[in-house]
């Protein structure tokens, strides 16, 4: 018996992992059902979903060139099922893990207030000269910035320029 990708076939769960479900089909093949497809619902434990022997339906997503076959026990669900929302818990707060509720539009971001002392930030240049060129006006421009922070913090402290107060 020949696979067909989008098919539904009835099989049988011969082994459990943390990533999924392997399934038995008829003919001879196996194929494994990921973890996300085993349910509309989140799933934390495959177990909690199907055990060993059961038997399910599963759609075929897809067969490798090396014979491997990924099946959806999601997707072969009808259609008003496959896309079932998870109840919230008690108290209608949703569980760890659990789907989260639908977002509504986000606000536009307020305009940001610019760098402290809306100085002019240059992105690099290949014409900027040598490495010596370039650490003396790094250095002057570190010097005037350190002395215009020094002297508005001793404005803020009560300080004059020409002693204290």
């Amino acid at each position: 018996m020949g696979l067909e990708v989008g098919e539904i076939y009835e099989g049988k769960v011969t082994g459990i992992t943390k990533f999924g479900a392997f399934v038995s089909l008829d003919g001879g093949h196996t194929g494994m059902v990921h973890i996300s497809e085993i349910a509309p619902t989140f799933v934390n434990e495959i177990k909690d979903f199907v055990t060993e022997g059961q038997m399910v339906k599963v759609k075929v997503l897809s067969v490798s060139e090396e014979g491997k076959i990924s099946l959806s026990m999601k997707k072969a669900l009808p259609p008003e099922e496959q896309h079932k929302p998870r109840r919230p818990g008690p108290g209608g707060a949703r569980k760890p893990g659990g789907p989260r509720p639908p977002r509504g539009p986000r606000p536009e971001p307020a305009p940001s207030p610019g760098r402290p002392g809306d100085f002019e930030w240059q992105g690099r240049r290949n014409d900027s000269g040598s490495f010596e060129d370039m650490m003396s006006r790094f250095k002057q421009t570190s010097d005037e910035k350190m002395s215009d922070l020094k002297r508005s913090s001793d404005s803020r402290r009560g300080y004059s320029r020409r002693g204290q107060k």
